[in-house]
């Protein structure tokens, strides 16, 4: 007798069966069948092999993950999906649902879990009962959070989750924006809120600094993988905040701080928190992208005023014209987001998106509200130049996109 060896990553060996050999009945020894059954990982490790390998599979962005777990509940029970069925998922077109089918690269997924491990990185899926519940609220979590950090155990054991309060600004700081930084994230420290910052130059590394000077708890949330310290000479502080504080992101190890991570970066700022607190800005700071974000997530924003005649103050006066709250003292943001946090705050969705062809869901997780000019559009989305202007027309006309000069485009 002949026996044959399959050697299988992450499939039940009904799974297989069903792929590999369609109506055609298998006879395999006992040694073969434990060979196939065996698997990797075990336990969460097993688990989470599903979630990054779904993350995998190319045209599956943050949106499409999301739906798709609402339908199927696992990753795992979306790879077991048929592929006509897959295909009724909204937004999935049958080329995805067969991308889905035909996945096979679960040796980079067990690479990267080994890879974790050595870096004692954990993850956080949209299905753990740790992931963070205000970031799980918003329209578009990122499915897996990498985290590393001494908190990671306090939020696993919480059941509810601390104050928390995103302090941003620019990476060029004046003496008067270093001062007000420092006195503001050292005293909200000292009343139990915790400091979320994006890790930068600037505001960023002082918030962070603050927070840990005076005792409390802060957040990194990097535009890179956890592996790479940017900037380099954070160095010494993204070890402190390892040892008494959290280090998340949603990019894989390896990943570089690329200039469009950091508008997507900016989003889980702002998730994360209850209130965003704007220190020091220019009109084009990134840090008027996480205020954005924060007043369409439901949160409160706030703003520190600085003198007229300085270009740092235009955008903190922006927000205050338009309705951010002016900061003066600690308590002008405390009033605002612990009685908010004791009682609990109301989930504040996003409108629901009009309805989407797969083509224009694909074009539109490629937009970022950074602008893109239309070729690079075109290489990101790989569709044809004949196409993409009528979908970025008629994401014009629903909403959510814009078209600037020069052909650029953003997300709206």
């Amino acid at each position: 007798m002949m026996a044959v060896v399959f050697f299988v990553s992450g499939r039940s060996v009904v799974h297989v069966f069903k792929r590999s050999f369609p109506g055609q009945p298998l006879r395999l020894d006992l040694q073969s069948c434990l060979c196939i059954m065996k698997p990797h990982f075990g336990g969460i490790m097993q688990e989470s092999r599903y979630w990054l390998a779904l993350k995998q599979v190319p045209g599956i962005g943050n949106l499409l993950f999301k739906r798709l777990i609402e339908v199927y509940k696992t990753p795992e029970a979306v790879f077991d999906a048929a592929e006509l069925e897959l295909a009724q998922v909204e937004g999935l077109s049958f080329n995805l649902a067969k991308a889905i089918h035909v996945f096979d690269d679960f040796d980079v997924v067990d690479r990267e879990l080994e890879a974790l491990e050595k870096a004692s990185v954990s993850l956080l899926t949209l299905g753990d009962p740790a992931y963070p519940a205000r970031l799980l609220a918003i329209y578009d979590p990122p499915p897996v959070l990498y985290a590393k950090g001494l908190l990671l155990d306090e939020t696993r054991a919480s059941e509810d989750e601390a104050p928390t309060i995103a302090v941003v600004g620019t990476r060029k700081t004046t003496a008067y924006g270093r001062r007000v930084t420092d006195r503001l994230c050292q005293a909200l420290s000292e009343q139990g809120v915790t400091i979320v910052s994006g890790f930068a130059r600037g505001v960023d590394g002082i918030a962070h600094r603050a927070a840990l000077s005076a005792g409390g708890e802060t957040i990194a949330v990097l535009g890179c993988g956890l592996d790479c310290i940017y900037p380099p000479e954070h160095k010494k502080l993204y070890e402190d905040i390892n040892e008494r504080g959290l280090i998340v992101s949603e990019f894989p190890l390896g990943t570089p701080p690329v200039a469009h991570n950091f508008p997507k970066r900016n989003r889980i700022i702002s998730g994360l928190s209850l209130g965003c607190l704007v220190v020091e800005a220019g009109l084009k700071s990134g840090s008027l992208i996480t205020a954005r974000l924060a007043m369409e997530q439901g949160r409160e924003v706030f703003a520190v005023p600085g003198a007229i005649d300085s270009v740092l103050s235009a955008g903190p006066h922006q927000l205050i014209a338009s309705g951010a709250k002016l900061v003066q003292t600690v308590d002008d943001i405390l009033v605002e987001i612990l009685p908010q946090h004791r009682s609990r705050p109301l989930v504040v969705d996003a409108p629901p998106l009009p309805r989407l062809e797969p083509a224009e869901v694909l074009v539109f997780e490629t937009l970022s509200f950074e602008p893109k000019h239309i070729d690079v559009l075109i290489q990101e989305s790989k569709k044809p130049a004949s196409s993409i202007s009528g979908v970025l027309l008629m994401l014009e006309l629903k909403g959510l996109a814009r078209q600037m000069a020069g052909q650029y485009y953003v997300k709206v």
